[in-house]
């Protein structure tokens, strides 16, 4: 194998297909970039560790087409690393020698044919917007669980009914849901999956700035247990969650008893203040009223803190604690310049959701429920 390729090139491709790589792999092999150089001018670079799979096709000048397997960490890192100048590949023996101008590499060929199959180009089951779904994502995903009792909770469930498509995922102190709109190959597609968050959330976020992400579900995305994603150049697999997700739908509140409006950033900054005094595992207090709420965090002899910011009131005045990471996740997701919460009692969830103007209307497509935290009065 033999072939030329653009310094740029080769490091943001091999940056991209190595990012998923596993540090421990169970068998050395797993720890390899497959590069393929082919007749038509393209270089094909994969990996794939049985649960994700990765693989983009760039630009290259080959002299003589064939594919070798090499450590992909340390080909990231050699990549990156070279001057801005064309850079060869070829294989001599056993090894692969990497030229950029006068710097030279030499590294060690892995059997390729000791390489898991990678699983078939997806087939696209429709494409979404590239920004509104690595923002829904990212929405979505800060509620997922990030411990290991229950596996299932820490995916994404995505629910695709016609052009629609909802995301939810909780933790059971918090459940955030976010509903957008997709262009579907069938008018009638119809899907429920599981995609573990911090895969879905890398994939969303390197393949976002494309424009277009095209999504396969099913049997389209090469095998069952599967979903693919595409865009440009890239083209990505993960294995899905198997288990039955809880139903939450019925924790999100019919009715609410009092709401009110307040600016995003300013109750951000002063709930981050307040809650430098709050212990591990203590809430902030926050005490609804007609203008204005107040937060409080500590207690007795603890250190104390509070601040007020302002806020418009609709229905009677509540007072309600919350997890200070919890809140501060959601206000940090709504991603809008005011947020309504709407509240049915103390001892019951709230809803988190944005809007733009202090007098609009609530955007509703995101949602997020956060469960108060009992305090002693």
């Amino acid at each position: 194998m033999k072939f030329r390729v653009e310094r740029d090139v080769l490091a943001e491709a091999v940056t991209w297909v190595a990012r998923g790589l596993p540090a421990r792999p169970p068998v050395p092999v797993l720890a390899g970039i497959l590069m393929q150089a082919d007749d038509d001018g393209t270089l094909t670079l994969s990996a794939f560790d049985y649960e994700v799979s990765a693989r983009i096709t760039v630009a290259a000048d080959v002299a003589e087409p064939g594919t070798v397997l090499v450590l992909g960490r340390l080909l990231a890192d050699i990549s990156r690393n070279l001057p801005d100048r064309p850079i060869d590949v070829a294989t001599e023996g056993s090894k692969v020698q990497v030229t950029c101008g006068s710097s030279r590499f030499s590294l060690l060929m892995m059997p390729s044919d000791d390489y898991p199959t990678l699983p078939t180009s997806p087939e696209p089951s429709g494409s979404v917007d590239g920004h509104v779904f690595t923002q829904a994502v990212a929405q979505v995903s800060v509620a997922a669980d990030r411990g290991d009792t229950l596996p299932i909770l820490t995916g994404v469930r995505v629910e695709i009914e016609g052009d629609r498509m909802t995301l939810l995922a909780t933790d059971r102190y918090r459940l955030a849901m976010r509903e957008l709109h997709w262009n579907p190959s069938a008018t009638d597609a119809s899907h429920v999956v599981l995609i573990p968050a911090r895969t879905l959330s890398e994939t969303a976020r390197s393949l976002g700035a494309s424009g277009s992400i095209d999504v396969a579900l099913g049997t389209a995305a090469g095998g069952d247990g599967l979903v693919g994603f595409e865009a440009g150049r890239r083209r990505t697999t993960t294995r899905l969650l198997d288990g039955e997700y809880p139903k939450v739908s019925s924790i999100f509140p019919t009715t609410s008893e009092t709401e009110s409006v307040v600016r995003t950033h300013d109750l951000v900054e002063a709930v981050k203040r307040v809650a430098l005094v709050a212990e591990r595992n203590t809430p902030v207090r926050l005490r609804f009223s007609e203008g204005q709420v107040a937060i409080e965090a500590g207690t007795g002899d603890d250190a104390q803190a509070s601040e007020a910011v302002e806020a418009t009131l609709t229905g009677p005045e509540i007072e309600i604690a919350f997890n200070p990471t919890y809140l501060l996740d959601g206000l940090g997701a709504v991603g809008t310049p005011f947020s309504r919460i709407s509240f049915t009692q103390a001892s019951r969830p709230a809803v988190l959701s944005g809007q733009a103007e202090e007098d609009g209307e609530a955007d509703t497509s995101y949602r997020y429920v956060l469960m108060p935290v009992r305090f002693a009065s």
